[in-house]
């Protein structure tokens, strides 16, 4: 669907934040042709970087499902909420150490790749994420460390993750229920929080105005393209709908049923 700005916007797209459940993907099934997809924005020469605020899996995780899908890239071009929560605890203690973590290898890996480890009885901070071992007793843990005074920092703030035939509680379901239990509130570092999509502008030296977001989710992937002043674009392949674009307080600059569609008009 085209909007007013389209033609002006689509002169200045030099690159594209992409996120990826829903946009690229539900579960294992590929949303379209992500390798002809993919040689189109090549073709276009637009950079591009996925930025996901699913922290479940690593970089070579992820590189390698995309390969699968006939899509090669290097691992510069991808960015998890669980690589900027461990940049977070990085700049707030730069000597590692401790923490507490629900969440799963990608998160785990992330985070020792800036020498912070799982502990079960001391923690700089209890990070919260997608697990899906999740148990009581991890629940009854972290409640105890943030009642004690443990910060709480959570990955991303996704209640859902879109799978085949549906949504599965995500992220967001399970900080909440810590949240309830603790009184506390968490700091959430995934989008809409500005963070991920600082390190992909930096990492391709471009700015807000010449890059357009390109989400499923409007309160995460569209609301913080729009807070820094990016492009945005939505496609309905994934949470959100029409009628929610509809209603939406800041149209985005592209609605599109899919990824392909929209490169199709960059």
């Amino acid at each position: 669907m085209k909007t007013n700005n389209e033609i002006d916007q689509s002169s200045a797209v030099r690159a594209m934040i992409i996120d990826m459940d829903g946009v690229l993907w539900r579960g294992p099934e590929p949303i379209g042709d992500l390798a002809v997809v993919f040689n189109t924005i090549k073709h276009k020469g637009l950079r591009a970087i996925l930025a996901t605020n699913n922290p479940t899996l690593t970089v070579d995780q992820y590189l390698d499902k995309l390969h699968d899908f006939g899509v090669t890239l290097n691992p510069e071009q991808v960015i998890t909420s669980a690589i900027a929560t461990a940049q977070y605890l990085t700049d707030r203690f730069p000597q590692g150490g401790p923490v507490y973590v629900i969440g799963e290898e990608g998160v785990r890996h992330a985070l020792a790749e800036q020498d912070f480890f799982p502990s079960e009885d001391t923690a700089l901070a209890v990070i919260v994420s997608l697990d899906r071992d999740l148990t009581y007793e991890k629940l009854l843990r972290a409640t105890l460390l943030i009642r004690s005074g443990v910060p709480f920092i959570v990955t991303n703030p996704d209640n859902t993750l879109p799978i085949p035939g549906g949504f599965a509680p995500g992220a967001g379901s399970i900080a909440a229920a810590i949240q309830t239990a603790t009184d506390k509130e968490p700091v959430v570092i995934g989008k809409p929080q500005p963070e991920l999509y600082r390190i992909a502008l930096d990492r391709m030296g471009v700015t807000p105005g010449e890059t357009i977001v390109v989400g499923d989710r409007l309160e995460t992937d569209i609301a913080g393209g729009q807070t820094l002043g990016c492009i945005t674009g939505v496609v309905l392949s994934g949470v959100a709908t029409l009628d929610s674009v509809k209603s939406w307080k800041q149209a985005p600059d592209y609605i599109e049923p899919d990824l392909e569609s929209l490169v199709e008009k960059l």
